[in-house]
């Protein structure tokens, strides 16, 4: 397993290979928590002001900017203020949370802080993914470790600001990577997506202003307060600031969890080269999903000789999107109606089933594979299954829907030799 970042100098992964660096000594003897010092020094509309130069976006899947979340919270409101971290990091092929947390607990713990003051917060909440329940208990100690030094709790570091922060588990839902839903949980009811408006950095958490990042969102903003906004987004695009994590899998010989400066030159390279190539030299590049399950998947034809931008804008344009940056290579053994059979039978589990077009929607697409994979296919249900993801395709109550979607569209629409020696098994049309 490879951890390293390529194209610019370890961020946020400088501390991955360090002996303790999940301890608080360790984290303060390289730089821990001097952003959150700077920041305390600062006026609320500077540290929000650096976050919005910084161009970032939130790391978790929808690309917002982050600092225009931020002051969409009101500045004065009778009600308290929360952030909440989003740490639900169930989107299959997405890993590179779980090594923060583990190994960098601190960094999260500093970035809600910084949040926190620059949002008039005192309370902060990480909702963990059931699966990650081992983790809490690392992150718990860092809390109180925190604690200990007067990093948390009242008067942090001496001055006015006091702050807590709070760790709580899901039960393992998909859906709780949307926002709304795992405010739902962590309120104590059944983990089910919001309507919005009204949004959660107006109406949240209790009915209260809350702002929802995800991890590797926080762990970027102590960097931004160190560095300042602007360089920080230098190290990227004017529209994709900054660096990002990758979580690599599959058919290469170096799978892993990459840091790569926004824009990095060729997506090509970084499968072909930086990430060892293709595991079996007799396999070719077949296909690749570079944001996780739920985006657009891509044929070797949009990337060899294409020279694709890894960030927003350069993905979408190559017919993809970063999503969660879950980075999944596929090599010619791949069988992409079969693969594709696996991702439905995901997502039909876990959509919650409060809306009819992803409940019926994701299981008709289901059955519908689960009958083409026993080899009784039929030469209309390629059209079939595009037309049932055209009743899904943003019709659903939240992105779910458009999750199960898009990945079968890009399939059947991309990859069609892989579905017609299915379709037409039992037929004499060529």
């Amino acid at each position: 397993m490879e951890i390293k970042a390529i194209g610019c100098e370890p961020l946020q992964l400088k501390r991955m290979h360090v002996k303790d660096g999940h301890t608080l000594k360790v984290y303060q003897e390289t730089g821990g928590y001097k952003s959150l010092k700077k920041a305390l020094g600062m006026t609320q509309d500077d540290i929000i002001n650096e976050v919005k130069a910084s161009a970032l976006r939130g790391r978790g899947g929808a690309g917002f900017p982050t600092g225009m979340k931020w002051s969409f919270v009101p500045r004065q409101s009778p009600k308290p203020k929360y952030v909440v971290c989003n740490a639900d990091e169930s989107e299959p092929g997405t890993f590179k949370d779980r090594y923060l947390l583990e190994r960098d607990p601190h960094s999260l713990i500093e970035g809600m802080l910084i949040a926190a003051f620059a949002l008039g917060s005192n309370a902060c909440y990480i909702y963990f993914r059931g699966e990650y329940n081992y983790l809490i208990d690392i992150m718990d100690k860092a809390i109180a470790e925190a604690r200990e030094a007067g990093i948390l709790g009242k008067n942090i570091m001496g001055s006015d600001f006091s702050c807590e922060v709070y760790t709580q588990t899901g039960a393992g839902a998909y859906i709780c990577g949307e926002e709304t839903a795992l405010l739902s949980s962590l309120e104590g009811y059944r983990g089910h997506p919001r309507m919005k408006p009204p949004f959660p950095a107006i109406e949240g958490l209790y009915a209260c202003p809350t702002v929802v990042n995800n991890v590797e969102t926080l762990t970027a903003v102590p960097q931004i307060i160190e560095m300042g906004g602007e360089n920080w987004r230098n190290l990227g695009t004017e529209k994709s600031g900054g660096t990002k994590l990758w979580s690599v899998s599959g058919h290469v010989k170096k799978p892993g969890v990459y840091e790569l400066p926004m824009g990095y030159a060729d997506l090509e390279k970084f499968i072909l080269e930086d990430c060892g190539g293709m595991l079996h030299k007799d396999k070719k590049l077949k296909a690749c999903i570079p944001g996780g399950s739920s985006v657009y998947i891509m044929n070797a034809e949009q990337i060899i000789g294409k020279k694709v931008l890894m960030d927003y804008e350069g993905l979408v344009a190559a017919g993809s999107s970063v999503g969660s940056g879950g980075f999944i290579v596929m090599d010619e053994s791949v069988d992409v109606m079969e693969s594709t059979k696996n991702l439905i039978e995901f997502y039909k589990h876990e959509s919650c089933g409060w809306c009819t077009p992803c409940r019926e929607g994701t299981d008709w697409l289901n059955k519908i594979l689960k009958r083409i994979s026993e080899g009784n296919g039929r030469p209309e249900d390629a059209q079939l299954m595009l037309d049932i993801c055209d009743n899904i395709e943003g019709k659903s109550f939240c992105p779910l829907g458009d999750a199960a979607a898009w990945p079968v569209q890009s399939a059947i629409k991309r990859f069609p030799e892989d579905f017609k020696k299915w379709l037409f098994k039992n037929t004499n049309v060529n």
